[in-house]
């Protein structure tokens, strides 16, 4: 028996966003979903099925986009080598030239016009320049999705540290109540990606969406997690010791300065928060019922 269902390709299939959104579709059950990876041959997840795409060899993206209705797209600015504007645009024409109905584009915004030049939030930026190639492809319907700080940075890239004064936590260029940070689960845009392709007449004219409870300070994450028992503390270091810390530190102080002077999201962030939830099939996630299941208390 044939699947009449209009189908979605997800690119980074195997990704956190792009394997979230796989999920989310699934488990909705409105559309097929083919699932896009660079080596199909070894993915193993709940897609109806997969196919090549690599966003580095756009000769793979005609027959991966091929018969969809709706695509979800994201880039890596963190690959080595990634240039997200060109990888981007021979999506978004791929994905034009296929007859897509409606893509959706993981970006973040645009520091750059946001800060008039003032702050240089590069992996930031140039997810945002592919937004009005988006906007001026002529899909019938696009819609942007904006992820947020992921709460999971804080078990990964982020998790606490040793402190020179023999605590563990976090030291930061932030001052410690400085609540300018929209974080969020990246389990939870799936479901708000799922949404919009439900709901193209509410948000497929260009509506940006962020799939976040809103803003928290690290003192707001300090403060939850030993409520539940951890033991952590916070350490607000001076920009000239930070800039030393790591290779890329400069571009993370860029970032703690716009988003204290703009937050994480920018202007109209309640609006975009908003439009998350009234789409999502799924949750947003607060962050004391994500550390909860997430950052269990040592010995417990």
């Amino acid at each position: 028996m044939s699947d009449s269902r209009s189908l979605i390709a997800v690119v980074g299939a195997t990704g956190s966003q792009g394997g979230g959104v796989v999920r989310a579709l699934q488990e909705r059950g409105t559309f097929r979903v083919r699932a896009l990876t660079r080596n199909p041959e070894t993915y193993a997840g709940p897609a109806d099925e997969v196919a090549l795409a690599d966003l580095a060899r756009p000769d793979t993206l005609a027959d991966a986009f091929g018969g969809a209705h709706g695509v979800f797209l994201v880039t890596n600015f963190w690959e080595p080598g990634t240039d997200e504007v060109a990888q981007g645009g021979a999506a978004v024409q791929a994905a034009r030239e296929a007859d897509v109905q409606h893509l959706v584009w993981s970006t973040l915004p645009d520091v750059e016009t946001i800060s008039n030049g003032r702050f240089e939030v590069h992996h930031f930026t140039q997810k945002s320049r592919v937004d009005p190639i988006v906007r001026d492809a002529g899909f019938p319907s696009y819609t942007y999705v904006m992820p947020p700080f992921y709460f999971e940075n804080l078990t990964g890239n982020m998790a606490p540290q040793a402190l020179p004064d023999g605590s563990r936590g976090w030291a930061l260029a932030l001052p410690r109540d400085a609540r300018v940070v929209h974080a969020g689960s990246v389990a939870d845009v799936g479901g708000v990606v799922s949404g919009a392709f439900e709901n193209p007449a509410l948000v497929g004219a260009g509506a940006y969406l962020a799939p976040t409870p809103g803003l928290m300070s690290f003192g707001d994450v300090i403060d939850t997690l030993n409520e539940q028992g951890h033991d952590l503390s916070y350490q607000e270091v001076p920009a000239d010791l930070f800039r030393t810390f790591f290779p890329g530190a400069e571009e993370m102080l860029q970032m703690f300065d716009y988003w204290q002077e703009y937050t994480y999201l920018g202007p109209d962030a309640d609006e975009k928060i908003d439009l998350a939830r009234r789409v999502t099939t799924g949750q947003i996630t607060d962050f004391a019922t994500w550390a909860e299941a997430n950052l269990p208390v040592a010995g417990t």
